[in-house]
């Protein structure tokens, strides 16, 4: 069916208003068990995710995040841990993915950035790099554009390696003066939580931060970017 044949309604997504496709016959359009969402009706980027996790916009405030993974409780603020969709309202949200070809080798880094109906995104080759180096600096580019810090930053990521090494007390044993550098920055903020997600499971936004970490990879090979 042709983009143009479809209308757009709201429906509510794992804690966020978004758009879900419906044909003309006002059956949702449906693919592999999967529905289509969008969250502005103007972007281009759109999801089929598992249709039990689509809600009537009404059971919005009724759903609620789950954390991916566990940490230890060590009394700090910046730990990763639950959270209920209203924190997400007046919240500013890092979603943050890095990818490298070859690990090491070719590296990209992808950042989804949203505070209320705002959004920006970062799609930044790196060059050579791991995978870990790639995502700490995707936390750390998406911190970086922040002016505002005494606003609540929840920064979402799949690494177990950045958070640990963050935020869990982990020795870090390469990385050190990267690692040191973002910790700095996160302790310029009043309020951040950091929120373990699986990769790869469906969640639109870290899948767009995953577009945009393997898009610059391939943007910097096209464009044969060289770093010293």
């Amino acid at each position: 069916m042709a983009k143009n044949e479809l209308s757009w309604k709201r429906m509510a997504f794992k804690g966020n208003k978004v758009w879900q496709a419906f044909e003309e016959n006002g059956d949702p359009l449906v693919k592999n068990d999967k529905f289509l969402i969008k969250y502005q009706t103007d972007q281009d980027y759109e999801y089929w995710v598992n249709k039990k996790s689509l809600l009537p916009l009404s059971e919005l405030k009724k759903g609620e995040y789950k954390k991916s993974g566990k940490s230890k409780k060590t009394g700090s603020k910046r730990e990763y841990e639950d959270y209920d969709a209203a924190e997400l309202d007046n919240a500013i949200c890092l979603y943050t993915d890095g990818a490298s070809s070859g690990n090491p080798g070719p590296s990209g880094i992808g950042v989804l950035l949203r505070f209320k109906e705002h959004e920006k995104e970062i799609s930044k080759y790196i060059g050579n790099a791991t995978n870990n180096i790639a995502e700490l600096k995707a936390i750390e580019a998406g911190l970086s554009v922040l002016k505002k810090k005494d606003l609540s930053v929840i920064v979402f990521t799949d690494s177990s390696y950045a958070l640990g090494v963050l935020v869990s007390g982990w020795k870090a044993k390469k990385n050190v003066q990267l690692v040191e550098k973002i910790q700095k920055k996160i302790s310029e903020f009043k309020n951040i939580k950091f929120i373990k997600v699986q990769g790869h499971s469906g969640m639109a936004e870290n899948e767009r931060a995953d577009y945009l970490a393997t898009s610059a990879i391939k943007k910097g090979l096209d464009q044969n970017v060289h770093f010293p």
